[in-house]
């Protein structure tokens, strides 16, 4: 069976490697130490980490704001909003920097998205994300 180091499983969860001994230490997950002494946890223990740790995580933060991966912020104010029948097209002035993001329509609506709010774009890969902020 697949054992994890301490490093390793720390990788894996977005964390230090000191917060994943706090939670060893602590007893909410399972480690054991092979040969040299190495503490390793068990990939059936992890991956059951894993799924209890994103059960219990909260999906937003406590302001309401919905949390999210997408890294590159670009905090800023809509200064166009062009709508089709199902795609749309919003800008964003972040400082210096003007973005633009196709998505659809709907999208658009949901998030309420209109000309003088602030919003925030988020850049990953060459997609850019919009959060109402």
């Amino acid at each position: 069976m697949q054992s994890y180091t301490i490093g390793q499983a720390a990788r894996l969860l977005g964390v230090s490697p000191d917060t994943v001994r706090r939670w060893a230490d602590g007893g909410r997950v399972a480690t054991h130490r092979d040969d040299a002494g190495r503490r390793l946890i068990e990939g059936r223990d992890l991956a059951a980490f894993c799924v209890e740790m994103a059960q219990n995580e909260p999906q937003s933060d406590e302001d309401g704001a919905p949390r999210t991966s997408v890294r590159n912020a670009f905090p800023g104010i809509v200064t166009a909003v062009k709508l089709g029948d199902v795609a749309a097209q919003v800008e964003i002035q972040s400082g210096p920097h003007r973005l633009v993001s196709l998505l659809t329509r709907e999208a658009v609506e949901e998030l309420g998205l209109e000309v003088g709010m602030r919003a925030t774009a988020r850049v990953k890969s060459t997609n850019v994300h919009i959060d109402r902020t």
